[in-house]
């Protein structure tokens, strides 16, 4: 039986993973689980799993649940929440599905722990993925990747040897505005950019999606779980969703895992590594899929995947300042207060205005998030 830390299980991740654990309850037990301002749903899952600790970031609602649940289980607030259950907490596994710059913190405290990090949360990579292999290492923590372009390459590598690799060819959906020329991005509306068409996921994630940052990021986020070089990893627009990553080996060949696209798959693949649980709710027949198609990402249209990219050669503090400016960005977007084109042009000013520097140490990493966000803030408001 292992038991299972979720933070953000109010999220997309978080309800599959909760679904996951349902199906499987001989192997998995919720100890803990984590929100930030969802207390209604929260409420509904500490009823079913009897769950011992939940914290709930939003101070307020906390306050709130605890009216609700009385002593049912006990109820951590804040950001020291987040750090407290994952640092004293009974569980395994961490399931971090927490959006951004939030769940590096959480994380850390985890791998200090030596638990094993089921990691939804691509952005404690990017803004810190030298200090998190450092961690990792010294405290002998397993990271197993959930999202599901990772978790595809993680798996095709099980028993290859990194010497063999060729390339990683991270896959993509083009998201909502594959077809739509650059011109016509200027006019999109919010509704239009969540509109995904192969996933439902978070608000940002899905207008990472949209611009897709989200491949950017996942690019970086290979980068520090693969240990490869830029050149090696690789991006292809492969609409249908049924290929989520490939590696090309020395020799020619290639592997690719295939599946529907569900983020249960992954998530049961990291809770159950290194074995496989039979799971029957989800079916891939191939038999009805008409084709698999493949092409070049526009790195004119979609700038930001080429920022992302850009940044890995700049290395030190770029990509912490370019996942800060793209937080902010999208939270402006998603607020009506910038166009959809404008998300690229406020990472570049940021990436531009903000001096960069090797020096990236936690405290380094945690002052350039604030400075580029209180930069932006203050001039695009």
């Amino acid at each position: 039986m292992k038991k299972i830390l979720i933070l953000g299980s109010t999220g997309s991740i978080g309800i599959s993973a909760l679904e996951i654990i349902r199906s499987f309850p001989e192997e998995f037990e919720v100890t803990g689980l984590a929100i930030n301002n969802n207390i209604e749903t929260l409420e509904h899952q500490i009823n079913e799993f009897a769950v011992p600790t939940v914290v709930v970031v939003n101070e307020k609602r906390a306050k709130e649940l605890k009216d609700k649940v009385g002593n049912k289980c006990e109820i951590l607030s804040g950001e020291e929440g987040l750090i407290e259950i994952t640092k004293n907490g009974d569980y395994d596994i961490l399931l971090t599905a927490i959006v951004g710059f939030a769940g590096l913190m959480p994380t850390i405290e985890a791998i200090k722990q030596r638990k094993r990090i089921a990691l939804a949360n691509k952005e404690t990579l990017v803004v810190a993925g030298e200090i998190i292999n450092q961690l990792r290492l010294e405290y002998e923590s397993q990271i197993i990747p959930v999202d599901s372009e990772h978790s595809a390459i993680f798996q095709c590598l099980q028993g290859e040897s990194k010497n063999d690799i060729s390339k990683l060819i991270i896959t993509a959906s083009g998201g909502p505005f594959l077809n739509k020329s650059k011109n016509e991005l200027s006019t999109v509306t919010i509704e239009e950019a969540l509109n995904h068409p192969n996933w439902k996921m978070g608000n940002k994630i899905t207008i990472d999606s949209a611009t897709m940052m989200n491949k950017g990021l996942e690019v970086i986020e290979a980068f520090w779980l693969f240990h490869l070089s830029k050149d090696k990893i690789d991006v292809l627009i492969h609409p249908q969703s049924i290929i989520h990553s490939m590696v090309e080996f020395c020799d020619g060949s290639i592997k690719a895992q295939l599946s529907t696209p569900d983020m249960k798959l992954p998530i049961l693949y990291a809770f159950s590594y290194p074995k496989r649980l039979p799971y029957l709710n989800i079916k891939t027949d191939l038999k009805k899929i008409s084709k698999l198609t493949f092409f070049d990402p526009d790195f004119d249209k979609f700038e930001c995947l080429k920022l992302a990219y850009d940044v890995i050669s700049e290395g030190g503090l770029a990509p912490c300042i370019l996942n800060a400016a793209n937080e902010v960005a999208v939270n402006k977007f998603l607020t009506g207060n910038i166009k959809f084109t404008e998300i690229p042009i406020l990472i570049k000013d940021a990436l531009n205005k903000i001096e960069n520097h090797n020096n990236n140490s936690l405290d380094e990493i945690y002052e350039y998030n604030h400075k580029t966000r209180e930069y932006l803030i203050k001039k695009y408001q």
